[in-house]
């Protein structure tokens, strides 16, 4: 598993920014950009839900655990509104 110091460059991954999104679009924005960037070989990626409620957080950790280009995930060591997200590799 990654460290917390593995983030030193975390402003320079994609990221995929929910703030003001409903529930219900969650889970085709998230799945859009995880295949985008599977594709485009990105790697590592963020999204940020905020802190709020915590009912963005729920919904996209449940789309990550379903979708199967997600190797892992995690909340940002340094900021609990944004998750870190593993994306398999590309096989050639």
């Amino acid at each position: 598993m990654t460290s917390s110091f593995d983030d030193i460059f975390i402003n320079s991954y994609p990221k995929l920014d929910l703030h003001g999104e409903i529930r219900s679009s969650t889970k085709v924005l998230v799945n859009e950009f995880i295949n985008d960037n599977y594709i485009l070989r990105n790697y590592k990626v963020l999204i940020v839900h905020g802190k709020g409620t915590g009912a963005l957080k729920e919904e996209v950790f449940k789309v990550l655990k379903e979708n199967k280009l997600v190797l892992s995930y995690h909340l940002n060591h340094y900021n609990d509104g944004c998750t870190v997200v593993y994306i398999k590799n590309r096989k050639d």
